[in-house]
């Protein structure tokens, strides 16, 4: 068996750790050797802080009674020897709950209070809104404190239908999926909506971040889990009942919820799917003296398959597992009754699941960010080469040669760099012309743009009743911001094309050696459209066209929208700025490059004429200096080399760097 999901994450947290701090050695040697130009220098950074900084999420959906919050304490909380999350027999998760260290806060519950349904707000915009929040301090060294504390997010509150109709938990066409009346007409929801719990627990500090979300109730009245927080995770685990099978609110929050838009059809998000598992949980309640060991195992083999074959995933990703035992077994060291328990099969399968292809994602960004940073050192490299080969030339012509000429090539020189100072006007309307034109790429990709974009839309969710042209509306919309997406690149063509006209003049009149730069691709920006898009139809048929009438919920639907959007324009607009750095960064490498270069042939010149064995020595120095070009370049090689190779790709301890400055 391999390694338990807290061990395997560990590991991730190392390597990623190790890496951002070999990453941080190759931008402090470029530095020092005067090789890392603004451009490089701002990717190296976001390089590094994604690695240290890195979250993955891991979302836990299921209908009540199904033993999640069991599976979460028996996963990440059996070191503290006792249940943390409220995992008794009933509704115990009433209300979302995210795990996650933020180390600005104190350890701490946040709660959101279930009024706030009623205001438009988006979970979002109340997370800015700390005063909101009821805020309950954590004692991390008392695992009793902890667990009372966290108690508080299964607590209820008794209303009226009316009032728990308006905010999400009674529907009228869904009698059986509604909370039970008591005797006076009473009805109990959660007392909170959100719950946020900051823990310095050693897997949230690396970056973990777990998503605890409770029946079919809560997360449909809640958009923003469905269609922001649920597809944003890196993983998500469906926890079914051994004793239950699939039920009918089982398949309703699996379809509606979990199963990624378009999952399964040509075209559809493969990857996402394949980091959906699913987990048969409570096996122990077939575990009884009257069958055989193999009677059960064939029990467990037939629920699945059959689990597999309803919810259309693979059948290795559906687990048989005792949450329950295999906590006991954790906390009672019982190694026996842990295999049993199936977790440390599922643990297995989670970590490969999600740091495999969380790694896979890390690697394939080091590796593009490297390579590029290796090709564009090199290019200062080679066209320091290439001055000093020309320096060397013109000094060794000065051999045997008298004042005069001495004097004479100093007016050369003079003249050369005269001559070559014209081409900084070029650059200038170049310069011009690039940031009109950017300008106007950050203008399709800006908050006012998609805001003005989704104004049909708002306006078609916020008409009172049924809105039953909302759908039309909402695939007009996409349309158009499908659009955008288009014209963006159509843009971002006509920059690419404009500077790689300019730079081919610059090549020909001023001995530039710019190579064509590369056009912008914003593949994420697209699929994001179309999954964010894929996301939301479900709220605009006719099985929800009752709860969109609801003002409230059609406002945070609109909410939450719009700022997951807004998130992806924002993430466009940041590639767009990388990309428009990287284009003309080579510019002003090549014109530092230049500049310094006359500045050092007027000053060798200067030597030369004042002293007779100023000429050999300058020549020396111009060798020694190519050797240590030659010595520069062989260390890049060995250091790219090493980041890319697959040893520094799974490395996991911050093993350093072997690179010796040049001086």
């Amino acid at each position: 068996m391999g390694a338990s999901f807290n061990e395997q994450f560990d590991q991730h947290g190392a390597w990623r750790r190790g890496f951002a701090a070999q990453l941080q050695e190759l931008r402090e040697w470029l530095i020092a050797q005067d090789l890392l130009d603004t451009s490089v220098q701002e990717r190296l950074q976001r390089l590094e802080e994604q690695m240290r900084s890195d979250k993955v999420m891991v979302a836990f959906v299921a209908e009540f009674s199904r033993g999640k919050s069991e599976l979460i304490n028996a996963i990440f909380f059996a070191h503290y020897g006792r249940r943390l999350m409220p995992a008794s027999a009933g509704r115990t998760t009433m209300c979302p709950a995210e795990l996650a260290w933020e180390p600005e806060l104190q350890p701490c519950l946040r709660l959101l209070p279930i009024d706030t349904r009623e205001s438009p707000e988006s979970l979002g915009q109340w997370r800015m809104r700390s005063d909101a929040w009821a805020q309950h301090p954590l004692d991390i060294a008392n695992a009793q404190q902890i667990a009372d504390t966290l108690a508080k997010v299964a607590e209820v509150r008794k209303v009226s239908v009316d009032q728990a109709r308006a905010w999400g938990f009674w529907h009228d066409e869904e009698g059986a999926d509604n909370p039970l009346m008591d005797a006076e007409g009473w009805v109990e929801v959660p007392m909170w909506r959100h719950a946020l719990i900051n823990m310095p627990h050693p897997l949230l500090r690396q970056g973990l971040v777990i998503l605890d979300t409770p029946g079919l109730n809560a997360v449909g009245a809640e958009p923003e889990l469905t269609v922001n927080l649920i597809p944003q995770a890196h993983a998500v685990v469906f926890v079914l009942g051994a004793d239950t099978g699939v039920t009918k609110s089982d398949l309703a929050i699996w379809r509606n919820h979990v199963l990624p838009a378009g999952a399964g059809k040509a075209g559809g998000d493969q990857a996402t799917a394949a980091s959906r598992f699913v987990v048969l949980n409570k096996v122990d309640t077939l575990w009884d003296s009257l069958s055989s060991g193999a009677q059960v195992q064939a029990q467990l083999r037939r629920q699945q398959q059959d689990s597999a074959n309803l919810l259309g995933v693979p059948a290795e990703h559906v687990l048989p597992v005792s949450a329950q035992k295999g906590l006991v077994a954790k906390v009672g060291k019982n190694d026996a009754l842990l295999q049993a328990s199936g977790l440390p099969a599922f643990e297995d399968l989670l970590a490969n699941g999600i740091m495999g292809q969380r790694q896979k994602v890390l690697q394939s960004a080091v590796q593009a960010n490297v390579l590029q940073l290796q090709s564009q050192v090199e290019r200062v490299i080679n066209m320091r080469r290439s001055d000093l080969d020309d320096q060397l030339a013109e000094l060794c012509s000065l051999r045997g040669k008298n004042a005069n000429v001495i004097a004479g090539m100093r007016g050369r020189i003079e003249a050369e760099q005269k001559e070559f100072d014209r081409c900084t006007t070029k650059i200038l309307a170049m310069r011009s012309v690039h940031m009109r034109m950017l300008k106007e790429l950050f203008q399709l990709l800006s908050s006012a743009t998609l805001k003005n974009e989704l104004t049909d839309l708002k306006q078609a969710l916020d008409q009172r009743g049924l809105k039953l042209g909302a759908r039309k509306v909402y695939e007009q919309t996409f349309e158009r911001l499908h659009a955008v997406t288009a014209q963006a690149l159509v843009q971002a063509a006509e920059i690419h094309n404009m500077l790689g006209s300019t730079f081919k003049e610059l090549n020909a009149e001023y001995g530039f050696a710019l190579q064509t730069p590369p056009q912008l691709v914003l593949p994420e920006f697209s699929a994001d459209l179309h999954s964010i898009e894929g996301s939301y139809t479900q709220y605009l048929g006719l099985g929800h066209a009752l709860k969109l009438s609801g003002a409230a919920f059609s406002q945070r639907l609109i909410k939450a929208l719009a700022l997951r959007l807004r998130t992806v324009f924002e993430a466009a607009s940041n590639e767009v700025d990388m990309w428009s750095k990287s284009l003309t960064a080579p510019v002003d490498a090549q014109l530092r490059e230049r500049k310094r270069s006359y500045t050092r042939r007027l000053e060798a010149v200067d030597r030369i004429h004042g002293a007779a064995t100023g000429l050999e020595e300058r020549i020396a120095e111009m060798e020694n200096a190519q050797a240590r070009l030659g010595t520069l370049q062989s260390q890049l090689a060995s250091v790219t080399g090493q980041l890319l190779s697959p040893l520094g790709m799974e490395r996991q301890a911050a093993v350093p760097l072997d690179i010796n400055l040049v001086t």
